[in-house]
């Protein structure tokens, strides 16, 4: 009984890691085969001291699945991470190259998740190669109709927004918290007209790099699992550059530059 009362005493205090535990990675046979084909994922151990991923135990969207990568204070640097779906039709949701003012990394993105699945990071340091996760019940992502018209969501194609959240001192510099938000279907392949009944063919985001001034902050290059109208909320240190520069690249050969001033902040 005394068990208990403290079981639930900890979890009105402690939501946060107890919830992160809700959802451990499960085994799977389909990473057994994938984890083959991707650049050191064979030799990655999972290690919360350098890399953890966040996401949903049951997913309230499947198209549109909130997944926060981080790094504990102290954590050695990563260059570069790969975010795989063991259970999507194509497990590589994005390959993401990271600059120095993105360390330590803090950032959210928004997947499709499929069937029920392990959703994984991987990355490496200068001396090994980690692994986080969380195993999310989600089903249909990649298939889930387009939240509104396709035309409405093509009329807007390209358009951008970028917001800075949240601003702190860091020494003599700033970190900001940010969030960028492009228009754009992302549509997958495997979602139906709903008039003529016939696939939707893939047209999604397969480049996307975010710089202030010269210096890059992230660049992905993406697949279909990347969210209709994608997000990216990220955290990066201020260089005094005055300006964020977006270049954008879709599939069908469309190219979206946009930039936003920092004047001010």
């Amino acid at each position: 009984m005394h068990a208990f009362r403290f079981a639930i005493l900890a979890a009105l205090l402690f939501p946060g890691p107890l919830w992160a535990q809700d959802n451990p990675l499960v085994p799977s046979s389909a990473w057994e085969e994938l984890k083959a084909l991707i650049p050191t994922a064979e030799t990655a151990s999972e290690n919360s001291g350098v890399l953890l991923l966040e996401a949903p135990l049951r997913a309230s969207d499947p198209a549109f699945v909130p997944v926060h990568l981080t790094q504990p204070p102290g954590a050695p640097p990563i260059r570069a991470l790969t975010v795989v779906i063991d259970e999507n039709p194509a497990p590589v949701a994005a390959e993401i190259t990271l600059g120095p003012a993105m360390l330590p990394l803090d950032m959210e993105l928004r997947l499709r998740v499929n069937a029920y699945s392990n959703v994984r990071a991987i990355a490496t340091t200068d001396t090994a190669s980690v692994l986080a996760g969380r195993f999310v019940k989600a089903s249909g992502g990649c298939a889930a109709p387009a939240s509104k018209d396709l035309q409405a969501l093509m009329a807007e194609m390209g358009k951008m927004r970028f917001q800075i959240l949240a601003s702190e001192p860091k020494g003599v510099q700033t970190r900001h918290t940010a969030k960028l938000m492009l228009r754009h279907p992302n549509t997958t392949g495997f979602q139906r007209d709903q008039v003529t009944l016939l696939n939707i063919p893939a047209h999604f985001i397969d480049v996307l790099e975010v710089r202030q001034g010269d210096d890059l902050l992230f660049r992905v290059e993406a697949g279909i699992s990347i969210s209709e109208d994608p997000v990216f909320q990220f955290r990066f240190l201020d260089n005094g550059a005055e300006q964020i520069t977006v270049h954008a690249e879709d599939t069908d050969g469309n190219v979206f530059d946009e930039s936003f001033p920092l004047t001010g902040l």
